[in-house]
């Protein structure tokens, strides 16, 4: 029998963790639960988990850090939930390595669908990375001075590695597969991250860090009013 896809809520609302639980099981998910970030953590690791969603505001350990530690050994799609919808807060969520962000109050509806939609990504990702192994004999990316290892999510910049968080590696993997051809920034919110619900300056920031990262080694050039184009 098929394995269902394994969803651990980690939400300290004993209210809001039963809604998700109905709803993720009525989709046909196995669905665990945690009631607040070290419990979570834990779960998130042992207990061969698909999917995470996360409320940031956890008694003990915090969502944001609960992610930050797990992004150490794991890259599950993270969705955190949060009452606070303030723009930079996102971003942060963003940079220790969520997938996406959904705003209190919500739609239970709704984070099931993205539930969705990410598990869907995932395994998008997941068959990309076997097609390019089965054309090019590796998962390898070679783009100027930068290598990307697709199968162990490594950079190397000129043989020295580079430490980039998933958002970023996912982000520079994209343009890297297509390099030469313009992309806008929604189709890089949407290619890279599965998801076009987060602002479109989100990839100006995660550009913007990967300049610094590998400097004149990425060749990326800025299309005004448009998004990126990474050249060949």
């Amino acid at each position: 029998m098929e394995r269902k896809s394994r969803i651990l809520v980690v939400e300290d609302e004993e209210a809001q963790r039963w809604a998700l639980r109905q709803y993720l099981t009525r989709e046909g998910y196995d669905v665990i639960e945690a009631p607040d970030g070290e419990s979570g953590l834990r779960l998130a690791r042992e207990a061969q988990v698909d999917l995470a969603v996360v409320d940031v505001m956890l008694p003990g350990l915090d969502g944001f850090e609960l992610v930050k530690q797990l992004r150490r050994d794991s890259s599950i799609p993270v969705l955190f939930l949060t009452a606070r919808g303030e723009e930079w807060n996102r971003v942060a969520g963003l940079e220790i390595g969520a997938d996406d962000y959904v705003v209190k109050p919500f739609s239970v509806p709704e984070v099931v669908a993205r539930v969705r939609a990410h598990l869907r990504r995932a395994a998008e990702r997941g068959g990309e990375r076997a097609s390019l192994r089965e054309i090019a004999g590796g998962s390898e990316v070679r783009v100027g001075g930068v290598s990307l290892d697709l199968g162990s999510r490594r950079c190397l910049l000129e043989g020295r590695p580079v430490e980039l968080t998933r958002r970023e590696f996912d982000l520079l993997a994209t343009l890297a597969r297509r390099r030469g051809q313009a992309l806008s920034r929604r189709q890089l919110l949407e290619e890279a991250w599965g998801t076009v619900h987060l602002s479109e300056k989100t990839v100006d920031v995660h550009v913007a860090r990967l300049r610094r990262k590998l400097g004149d080694a990425l060749r990326l050039t800025p299309l005004r009013g448009v998004g990126y184009r990474l050249e060949a």
